[in-house]
């Protein structure tokens, strides 16, 4: 029996299991990235103790990843869009895979610092990849769903960094764990090469003719577009506030203030990521609900800003308000598919690589610049033993606050796109 049609933008049909296997691979390789990318968090106090990290120095490990995330976007823009989104993701998966095996055998700070900037670079295209693909074979009105599916489904590797990895780390070492997920990476690599295929069926696109000095020159042009800044800013301190702490400063924190092991540190993450999860998929519709980006990112951003605000100023709540806390605060931080959705619409198919990436480069590069600013912040106050006062962590969530309370106000002054 044939399987159901689904209508492409292209105009020609591709089988609803053909579609569901592309966008399975499409989660399956960014549930990596969402995993490496905060899997600091959780053994943060363990990597401090091993190899005698401050607050400074976990802020730098953590951050190195979006630093090499960030320092990668513009190249990947113009080879997603010069040679294709399958090619470029296998290749990345090949540098992160061997990122990961370095960050595993690693016996200095510094050597981690290069192995967690090699995996940055490596997992670099997992998110824009899938977007570009997404542009290629569904229509524009989708691609928010799509992109709430996409953070929706890759979540698991957000849970994957939380109780599973504390539990892996406890029983066989952070060192075997990260060698097991290279493993697991580079199998998820080939599956994806095997099932992604650029274009729908019956509507291959001509390879580029733009030599490399045109695709380079091409970004200036994706600058000057309209709203660009704006929403650049929004994409800047969006998500970067989430994974500033989720991934790097809720750990901590738990350890600091509440004296949590291991494995609750672990538990009370797992919660956070599972409302990520399940945050993601509610906010990918909600610009066809609102028939407007700007308003669900603007409550989604403004409730994170009350938020930070609320937990600077009280501190050391209740464990029970603690853990309201983590819900509203993951629920509302977790709206960057509007935000992303809001930032593809802007450009036209011919760009949407290289514009997508370019934006990217905003949410990684905010990410670096917001876990080693606030972990200079934290630097500041005296830690005995190694374990920060709460005075420290009211600093950095008042921090954040005021950065994504800015861009806010900047992301007001960007356009709504024809409809």
């Amino acid at each position: 029996m044939r399987s159901p049609k689904a209508s492409t933008p292209g105009g020609t049909d591709a089988g609803v299991g053909t579609l569901v296997l592309l966008v399975g691979a499409m989660c399956f390789i960014h549930v990596v990235s969402q995993f490496l990318r905060s899997s600091v968090g959780v053994i943060a106090p363990d990597l401090a103790r091993d190899l005698g990290l401050g607050a400074t120095g976990i802020g730098l490990l953590s951050s190195a990843f979006f630093l090499g995330f960030a320092g990668a976007q513009v190249p990947l823009g113009v080879a997603i869009d010069r040679w294709g989104p399958r090619l470029t993701m296998s290749v990345s998966m090949g540098i992160a895979v061997l990122g990961v095996i370095l960050f595993a055998v690693a016996q200095s700070p510094e050597f981690l610092v290069f192995a967690r900037t090699l995996t940055g670079i490596g997992c670099a295209s997992f998110f824009m990849g899938p977007l570009a693909i997404y542009s290629r074979w569904f229509p524009p009105e989708r691609f928010s769903t799509l992109v709430g599916i996409q953070l929706g489904v890759s979540g698991l590797g957000v849970i994957g960094a939380t109780a599973p990895l504390a539990y892996s780390t406890g029983a066989i070492g952070w060192r075997m764990s990260f060698l097991a997920v290279a493993a697991i990476a580079a199998l998820i690599g080939l599956f994806v090469w095997l099932v992604t295929r650029d274009d729908p069926p019956g509507r291959e696109r001509p390879k580029s003719g733009e030599s490399l000095r045109e695709s380079f020159s091409g970004l200036a042009e994706v600058v000057r577009v309209p709203s660009f800044v704006a929403v650049f800013a929004m994409q800047f301190a969006g998500y970067s506030t989430f994974l500033t702490v989720f991934g790097l400063w809720a750990g901590p924190y738990l350890a600091h203030v509440y004296g949590y092991d291991l494995d609750r540190r672990g538990n009370v993450l797992f919660v956070l990521a599972i409302v990520h999860l399940i945050a993601s998929a509610t906010w990918g519709p909600a610009d066809r609900l609102f028939r407007s980006y700007k308003i669900p990112a603007t409550i989604g951003a403004g409730m994170t800003v009350v938020s930070l605000i609320w937990i600077a100023s009280v501190g050391k709540p209740s464990e029970a308000m603690l853990l309201v806390w983590f819900v509203v605060f993951g629920f509302f931080a977790s709206c960057t598919a509007v935000i992303t959705a809001h930032g593809r619409s802007l450009f036209p198919v011919a760009f949407v690589g290289r514009g997508l990436t370019l934006m990217n480069l905003g949410t990684m590069g905010g990410v670096f610049v917001m876990q080693a600013a606030t972990g200079t912040v934290m630097g500041l106050f005296d830690a005995p033993g190694g374990v920060y006062p709460i005075e420290a962590y009211r600093a950095a969530f008042a921090v954040l606050a005021g950065v994504l309370g800015v861009c806010t106000l900047i992301y007001l002054a960007s356009r709504e796109p024809a409809r």
